[in-house]
């Protein structure tokens, strides 16, 4: 093997240490598992949610780094991307009430009267931004 290619090696496999450490950092110091846990009621099965967060990981990873498709019928990733929806949605909801985003915004802007509103707000944003999203960006 040429420097070169070792020295990429090198590289990469700290650039991928980095991003690692700054992840299981992100979801250690705001405590969202734990706070996910919580919402859901879920303590029992903590194992699986840490199994789940490094397979996960390590698999989209793997796959981030191939150029591969994974050919499937409609129909199949239908829930399939409800399931990611929801752990997407449930991922943000925690990190936004660990970091206490709604209620300093509520305070700053004076809406503590329309919570239900601004939540609302929130939601179908969201929802139409990802519809959009993939009508118009995703050619399967």
């Amino acid at each position: 093997m040429t420097i070169q290619i070792i020295s990429i090696m090198i590289i990469g496999l700290g650039g991928g240490l980095a991003v690692g450490a700054g992840f299981v950092a992100l979801l250690t110091v705001f405590g969202i598992l734990p706070r996910l846990m919580q919402i859901s009621k879920t303590y029992s099965r903590i194992r699986s949610y840490e199994m789940s967060v490094i397979l996960g990981v390590l698999f989209s990873s793997w796959y981030g780094l191939r150029d591969m498709t994974i050919h499937m019928n409609a129909w199949i990733l239908i829930p399939i991307g409800i399931a990611s929806g929801t752990f997407i949605g449930m991922l943000a909801a925690a990190l936004t009430e660990v970091l206490n985003v709604l209620p300093i915004l509520m305070k700053r802007v004076g809406f503590k009267e329309q919570v239900l509103g601004l939540l609302m707000a929130i939601l179908f944003g969201k929802v139409l931004g990802s519809l959009f999203h993939w009508i118009f960006f995703v050619h399967l």
